[in-house]
């Protein structure tokens, strides 16, 4: 028998003191909690496009890359002219980075690492260079354009993401240049190619990442465009509609869906724990 509404206690929030109440019953006062968009941040277009650039300086990193293969593969550039130019723009690169900061012992412990990095990287070059001869060369291409998506994907733009994954980023991207590097025509271009990769995908965010603007943009893309011209013109326009649509497309399309948000926060919310720095 069910117990008269006037003489049941008041309806609370603790499941164990409402006995009296069925399982399903949903108080009034409970909604009263309930708040929408809660802290919620809106972006303006130029917001929305100044982060999409970050996006494209990286496509940007990656195609020249491709290009630098491009001239590799097909011998246009010797490779010791390319292994040059990268220690040369490396060593600038390491002084522009390091600034007013420049201490002789650290530039002497890196030179090290870097000459013993080099170094191990010349010896296993023949191993790399026949890793994957067993396997067809549109399989490898195949291969390296989806691993360099997921570098795309899982590259560090600045934000806090549970999807952004530096290890797997870098990962992905020297896998992918092992594949292209085994279809070059000798070990000294395998060589020069994965030492131009350390340079792109393993130094080249710490110093982009500190000398980034528009205009360093601008350039890259003029650049990428100047070498794609020259290679194939359906390549380019490929790259720079992709350009279009990630900093004209998508920017225009995230402001226009932030009317849509919803987020509703109440009572039933989970607990989050804070943590507290050890003292």
């Amino acid at each position: 028998m069910e117990t008269p509404t006037s003489s049941r206690k008041p309806w609370r929030k603790n499941l164990y003191e409402n006995a009296d109440y069925e399982d399903n019953y949903t108080d009034p006062s409970f909604l009263k909690d309930m708040q929408t968009n809660v802290n919620l941040k809106t972006y303006t277009l130029m917001e929305a496009f100044t982060g999409a650039t970050r996006l494209s300086q990286q496509i940007s990193v990656v195609t020249a890359f491709l290009v630098i293969f491009q001239h590799l593969y097909t011998e246009r550039i010797g490779a010791n002219a390319i292994f040059f130019q990268s220690a040369v723009g490396t060593i600038l690169g390491y002084f522009i980075y390091a600034g007013r900061d420049v201490q002789l012992t650290k530039f002497v412990e890196d030179s090290k690492t870097a000459v013993a990095v080099v170094m191990f990287g010349f010896i296993c070059s023949p191993l790399l260079h026949t890793l994957t001869n067993s396997i067809s060369t549109d399989t490898i291409f195949s291969m390296t354009f989806f691993v360099l998506i997921l570098h795309l994907v899982f590259f560090d733009y600045g934000i806090s993401a549970a999807l952004v994954s530096k290890a797997i980023s870098l990962n992905a991207a020297i896998f992918g240049s092992i594949c292209l590097a085994s279809r070059l025509s000798s070990s000294l271009h395998a060589f020069v190619l994965l030492e131009v990769a350390a340079v792109f995908f393993a130094l080249g965010p710490f110093l982009v990442r500190k000398l980034y603007s528009i205009e360093l943009l601008v350039i890259s893309i003029a650049v990428c465009s100047y070498f794609l011209y020259s290679i194939s013109h359906i390549i380019l326009y490929t790259y720079l509609s992709a350009l279009a649509f990630v900093n004209l497309f998508c920017p225009w399309l995230f402001v226009r869906l932030q009317r849509y948000k919803n987020n509703i926060n109440g009572p039933w919310d989970e607990a989050i724990v804070a943590e507290e720095s050890a003292s």
